[in-house]
This record gives C-alpha cells, structure tokens and sequence, in this order.
C-alpha cells in the first residue's frame, strides 16, 4: 500500500473517530442546552432523536475508521514500527488507531445512549 491513497487511509484511521466524537459530544451539549433552557422549551427539539442520529452517524465514522486502520495495518503487518518512513511511521499510526477506534467507538455509544436513558430535564 502506497500513495496518497494509504496516507489518507492511515490519517482517516487516526483521527475519524476522534473527530466525530468531538463533533458528537459538541453538538448534543448545544442540544441538550437548547432543549432544557429556558429559551429552548418551544422550540420542539426532539433531544432523543438527535442524539439517536448523531450516535449512529458517529458509530458509522468510528468503524470506517476502524476499517481504515485496520487496511493500512494488515497492509504493512511486515513493517515493524519503528522503520523507516514513510511506512514504519504508517504502521506506527495504525496500529494507534486500531485500539483507539475502538475505545472511541465506545465513548460515542455510551454518551448517547447515557443521554437517551437519562435526560437531566423534564421541560415539556
């Protein structure tokens, strides 16, 4: 695997999920505010279903990354991490990212579903 194509692969296996958790844990922070201020309360803002919708969006992201740094890892299972670059420092970084993706993955199913189960305000 060579190009600027598995240098994508090996960036979007690196900080995909990253990225998307980010975008995730923002968004549903502005939600969750929107919907339980008090200048929030008419606007209808359906909480559960867009922490619903950014949970499987960013379950999505997470595992395309996942499949992405697992490519660039089996790819380069012969290199060993620490040799020359570019393609020690790719098998380095994916190797990286397949254990990180999967923590991530995690992190993003436990804060949405944490936020559908137990939602800190009533407002109707």
């Amino acid at each position: 695997m060579r190009g600027a194509r598995a240098e994508i692969l090996q960036w979007f296996g690196l900080f995909g999920a990253a990225l998307i958790w980010t975008a995730q844990l923002v968004v549903g922070f502005g939600l969750t505010v929107a919907r339980c201020g008090a200048g929030g309360v008419h606007w209808g803002i359906g909480l559960h279903t867009w922490e619903i919708v950014l949970m499987v969006v960013g379950a999505a992201v997470a595992l395309s990354g996942e499949a992405a740094a697992l490519s660039v890892f089996l790819a380069l299972r012969e290199v060993e991490h620490d040799g020359p670059p570019p393609l020690g420092r790719r098998h380095f970084f994916a190797a990286g990212a397949v254990v990180g993706n999967v923590l991530f993955l995690m992190i993003i199913l436990l804060s949405g579903i944490g936020v559908i189960v137990h939602t800190p305000c009533h407002q109707a």
